[in-house]
């Protein structure tokens, strides 16, 4: 595994480990200035808007894990294709569990950091799961 590889499995657990954790403010800095996050039913979103979104203590806790199925690192980019499957934990609800795969375009930044710079989420709500 190349050094390249590495930092960007570190950064797929650093993900998951921020968002397990509720800690918005690393999210944050493991996303370019630029990012555009895609997910079902919504329209395009970028970092402002993650920026902007009320975090509370109430918000659900996140569980879940993160399989890299795919990745190719070509120069200052990379794809990476994920298979997520995350547990949403509502305060006092059933758990609303979804799965499938992620597709993401991550670029090194100027100090050579990888980061998320597009994101398309085709999670889905697991059959039996709220």
């Amino acid at each position: 595994m190349s050094e390249d590889e590495r930092a960007i499995h570190k950064l797929v657990d650093d993900w998951m480990i921020a968002s397990k954790a509720g800690d918005h403010a690393t999210l944050l800095t493991l996303m370019t200035d630029d990012v555009v996050f895609m997910v079902p039913g919504q329209p395009p979103f970028g970092k402002e808007a993650f920026a902007n979104r009320t975090v509370s203590p109430d918000d659900p806790k996140i569980e879940g894990d993160a399989q890299i199925v795919e990745l190719q690192v070509l120069g200052e980019w990379a794809l990476l294709r994920n298979r997520l499957r995350i547990a949403i934990i509502p305060k006092n609800k059933e758990p609303i569990v979804k799965s499938g795969y992620t597709l993401t375009i991550l670029r090194k930044n100027a100090a050579g950091q990888w980061q998320l710079s597009r994101d398309a989420n085709l999670l889905t709500t697991e059959n039996g799961a709220h």
